[in-house]
């Protein structure tokens, strides 16, 4: 499924390559037929806003979006374990996942960012990438709802990425659940953080380093071959479990 793939780097940190393929991206987006047409239309809203912006304006909003606090972490082990000892775990049974369907990351590659997983979901066949997604799709409507609180086009991509799960999700059941979520990407939230949490020093890949750039699957690391991912039940914890402010 290729516009995984696309999808996957409109997620991704916004880089100056990314940026001078905006024409190409939307011929991409508007001949692709796995997207509905409602999909196509927001998505090429988006592109035709973030690449008529300035590539550091984009960048801006981007890390006020995605690297200060929590709730809109692109880390799926984030929103499921947060920092209990059962995440370190689920990072080494995604690893065996991959390694299993035939792709060996680098190692300070975390294996749970999402621009991650979409690179490797698209290169397994069309049908196995819905059973993939729906995997996530929890998480993945989640971070539409939130980003839609912001009024942020970002939640564009996410509510694409749920549709082509073809999985049935209550995202007005979600809107419900956030609308009085407080924002942690404040400055007296982060400060909050800062004195709650130690200090650690160095990148673990494992326990929650400093994602590096996505590295895409080549083609002999492909697998048709179904080889689900275990995650937990991420739907009922969702709903069993208050959303974190």
């Amino acid at each position: 499924m290729k516009i995984l793939s696309i999808l996957s780097r409109l997620i991704d940190y916004p880089s100056d390559v990314l940026y001078a393929h905006g024409k190409e991206i939307s011929d991409l987006i508007a001949n692709d037929n796995n997207l509905n047409e409602s999909d196509k239309t927001a998505l090429l809203a988006f592109v035709e806003q973030r690449f008529g912006d300035s590539l550091l304006d984009w960048q801006s909003d981007y890390d006020g979006l995605f690297e200060r606090g929590r709730s809109l972490s692109l880390l799926i082990y984030e929103h499921i374990h947060g920092e209990s000892r059962d995440r370190g775990q689920a990072m080494v049974d995604l690893l065996e996942q991959y390694k299993a369907a035939g792709l060996d990351i680098g190692v300070r590659e975390l294996p749970d960012y999402i621009p991650l997983f979409l690179e490797f979901v698209s290169t397994q066949g069309d049908d196995n990438a819905k059973g993939w997604l729906q995997d996530i799709a929890p998480i993945l409507a989640l971070l539409t709802v939130r980003l839609e609180k912001r009024e942020c086009n970002y939640s564009a991509i996410f509510n694409s990425l749920v549709n082509l799960s073809e999985m049935e999700v209550d995202l007005d059941a979600l809107r419900e659940q956030v609308k009085d979520e407080k924002r942690d990407d404040t400055k007296k939230a982060l400060d909050k953080v800062w004195e709650e949490e130690a200090v650690t020093f160095g990148g673990d890949a494992v326990n929650g380093g400093c994602p590096s750039n996505t590295s895409k699957p080549s083609e002999t690391q492909r697998r048709d071959q179904d080889v689900p991912i275990q995650f937990i039940d991420a739907a009922n914890k969702l709903n069993n479990e208050s959303v974190r402010s």
